[in-house]
């Protein structure tokens, strides 16, 4: 099984962020503007939090905000559940699942290397299986008598 490290390489180095004292209607903007479901809440180089479209739907719509007046900050998710570039994808696809998250931003000594999503593992588990079904094709046809 492929490692988070592994997965990165194939991916865009490109990470979206927003500053903390920005409008949750920017980050919004942002999240449409690059097709993203979540964007990481930055200070400086410093991950401090992360702000999902989940998160924009229960704290904002269902508490009767605004989108233009409430800042990044005041609904950013800051306990941030993240993994190291070591993790497996099947560690990593159960600790998602655990914790009920869809982004995973991944660590490594404090420093921000990468973002993931359950779609980025999804898609490095069919892959994993298809090879995998490839293989033993592969085998069985070549085995006597197959």
């Amino acid at each position: 099984m492929k490692r988070i490290s592994d997965l990165l390489q194939s991916k865009s180095d490109q990470i979206w962020s927003i500053e903390p004292t920005a409008s949750v209607y920017d980050a919004i903007a942002l999240m449409a503007e690059k097709n993203i479901g979540a964007v990481l809440v930055m200070e400086g180089d410093r991950l401090v939090g992360i702000l999902s479209e989940r998160d924009y739907a229960r704290k904002v719509i269902l508490e009767n905000r605004t989108s233009a007046t409430t800042r990044v900050d005041e609904l950013m998710t800051r306990d941030i559940v993240y993994a190291e570039p070591t993790e497996k994808v099947d560690e990593c696809m159960a600790l998602m699942t655990d914790k009920r998250i869809r982004h995973l931003p991944v660590m490594a000594d404090g420093k921000l290397l990468g973002l993931v999503s359950i779609g980025d593992l999804v898609k490095a588990v069919i892959e994993h299986q298809q090879f995998e079904i490839d293989q033993l094709e592969h085998y069985i046809s070549g085995a006597p008598g197959g």
